[in-house]
């Protein structure tokens, strides 16, 4: 069984900064890809970055050079920087591992923390 959970959410002014957190817990092996999705009102789920086991790192056009990811394998966590926030960043931000466990491998999520920019 593996865990996820997201903490670094809040309520920010339009311009400011936040650190969201997740770390991965369970019975496991070994993380491969993780990353950050987001879920805003009215609209699908996208992609807001997502980061290799290697540190290769990959941004959606909406967030780069604002948002950073990176990842600390010894302690199983993703991390996503988000600096210069606008209010069209507001949604609920997930988490998302490809796990490997000693009884195979799986895809996994937190359960969503929500970022809230006022502008």
């Amino acid at each position: 069984q593996v865990q996820l959970v997201e903490s670094g959410g809040g309520l920010v002014q339009a311009g400011g900064s936040l650190r969201l957190s997740c770390v991965a817990s369970g019975t496991i092996f070994t993380i491969n890809d993780m990353g950050w999705y987001r879920r805003a009102p009215g609209k699908l789920r996208e992609l807001v970055a997502d980061i290799t086991s290697g540190g290769s790192a990959n941004y959606a056009l909406s967030v780069k050079g604002r948002f950073t990811i990176s990842r600390d394998n010894a302690k199983n966590t993703v991390y996503l920087q988000m600096n210069s926030l606008k209010p069209e960043d507001t949604a609920v931000y997930y988490c998302n591992a490809e796990v490997e466990t000693y009884g195979g491998s799986g895809d996994y999520w937190g359960q969503g923390t929500q970022v809230t920019v006022s502008s």
